[in-house]
């Protein structure tokens, strides 16, 4: 049973996944500021050509 216990402690492919996880993570919330902070000049913009149109 010692045994089991140990290869289980040594097994290190879940902490591949989790670091992938958190890797991902990162980029995403990278991805959703960036957006964020070029989303309201888009808006300006696009209303500007909007009402030029009309």
């Amino acid at each position: 049973m010692k045994a089991v216990f140990k290869n289980f402690a040594k097994d290190e492919s879940g902490a591949t996944a989790i670091e992938y996880g958190l890797i991902a993570a990162g980029i995403s919330v990278a991805i959703m500021t960036i957006v964020y902070s070029i989303g309201g000049s888009l808006v300006t913009k696009f209303t500007a050509i909007n009402t030029k149109l009309q």
